[in-house]
């Protein structure tokens, strides 16, 4: 889990650079969409609370423990920490002083708690007309849209963790899927918005929304029931468009998941293995091996724990067959892939050095680089006071 060499990075001036981002947020949708403006090169400035006691200032979100321990390194690199006491004058004042010179302003707070403070769309465009303000909520304009939600909320109501479970078992995905893609949807948001105003000169008030975001991940599902007119049975119930798509065992004991799904594939995999029994008329076209998967998955199983795994990635590489060795996450830290260049340097909390996948995209070749890593609280807050024209925080 060292942290590893840097590699090339993509060369100013990045995409964002030269935007000033206020972010006011929590948890895992908020912050994703201000790292996913920071890591393009915006300077994205997180306001974070005053610490209530036992030493633990800024966002509550630095200090959670279990599948909660990860959020805040994961999700708030190149960014500048300020604390500002939101409760306070002073603090409010700062806040809004910070928004009158941001280009975009991005939330995740319930509906209402930003006007209480002075803090609303409506209050600061006044002030600020160009300002873009990102509402990242539960749920976007209807009845809906004063409830709380979560991650696993969305996930319920949607359907989505209804096809993750097993059968009559409704599951969450194994990652904030949700949290992380609606801060994606607001990111994107942002940026349609900066386009916008490059032709208006106006700023306006944009939203994505968790519930949204999870109905529009099983759109592919809704409209399989709607062509075939039988719902959509879970993902565990191994009911699949192709024949082989399914995980396997090696003869070695290692678990690697191999889908066919052309008829390409089928010959070069039938091909492969040379095992007769696969060319049965039954298994001829891909249509007949999905509806026959009670026997062929089964058959291909057998064939499969017949070969070591080194035999199997060497054959399904060969052959440009999807496969993939089964790993857990924290198996990532040493893929080689990752490590070629995909892998960003973070200090931990603990003060101990790990390393994170960078954004998924490149530029002419090359990816997004580290410029500032995981801030301290508030870390940055007469900084950018300085640069407001106010006086430095009272200690």
């Amino acid at each position: 889990m060292n942290a590893p060499e840097t590699k090339a990075a993509v060369q100013a001036p990045l995409p964002l650079a030269g935007i000033r981002v206020m972010e006011l947020t929590h948890m895992v949708m908020g912050p994703s969409c201000g790292l996913i403006l920071a890591d393009l090169g915006a300077d994205v400035v997180k306001v974070e609370p005053v610490g209530k006691g036992e030493g633990r200032e800024g966002d509550p979100t630095r200090y959670l423990v279990s599948t909660g321990a990860g959020f805040f390194a994961a999700c708030n690199r190149n960014k500048r920490s300020v604390i500002f006491d939101l409760e306070s004058e002073e603090g409010r004042a700062a806040a809004a002083a910070l928004a009158a010179q941001a280009d975009v302003l991005i939330e995740n707070f319930r509906p209402g708690a930003l006007d209480a403070k002075g803090l609303g769309y409506d209050q600061l465009k006044a002030a600020n007309p160009r300002l873009i303000y990102c509402s990242l909520k539960g749920f976007l304009t209807g009845p809906y849209e004063h409830r709380t939600a979560l991650d696993e909320v969305a996930q319920m109501m949607s359907g989505l963790a209804w096809m993750t479970g097993p059968v009559g078992r409704p599951l969450r995905a194994g990652a904030p899927v949700n949290d992380m893609m609606g801060g994606m949807f607001g990111a994107m948001a942002v940026m349609a918005a900066l386009r916008q105003r490059d032709l208006t000169g106006a700023g306006q008030h944009v939203q994505s929304g968790l519930f949204e975001n999870a109905a529009w991940l099983v759109s592919t599902h809704m409209l399989q029931h709607a062509v075939s007119g039988i719902a959509p049975v879970p993902m565990s119930a191994g009911k699949r468009a192709w024949g082989v798509y399914d995980i396997f065992t090696s003869a070695d004991g290692i678990s690697i998941f191999i889908g066919v799904v052309s008829e390409r594939q089928w010959e070069i995999f039938t091909k492969a293995l040379n095992e007769p029994e696969l060319l049965a008329p039954e298994y001829a076209t891909n249509n007949q091996r999905s509806h026959a998967r009670d026997t062929l998955i089964p058959l291909v199983g057998r064939i499969v724990a017949q070969h070591s795994f080194a035999e199997i990635e060497a054959l399904c590489e060969k052959a440009g067959l999807p496969f993939a060795r089964i790993a857990q996450p924290s198996d990532l830290f040493d893929d080689p892939h990752l490590n070629a260049g995909g892998m960003l340097p973070v200090t931990l909390r603990t003060g101990n050095q790990a390393k994170v996948p960078g954004l998924p995209m490149q530029f002419d070749g090359q990816r997004l680089g580290l410029r500032r890593d995981v801030p301290t609280p508030g870390e940055h807050t007469d900084e950018v006071l300085r640069e407001l024209g106010l006086p430095p925080a009272q200690p």
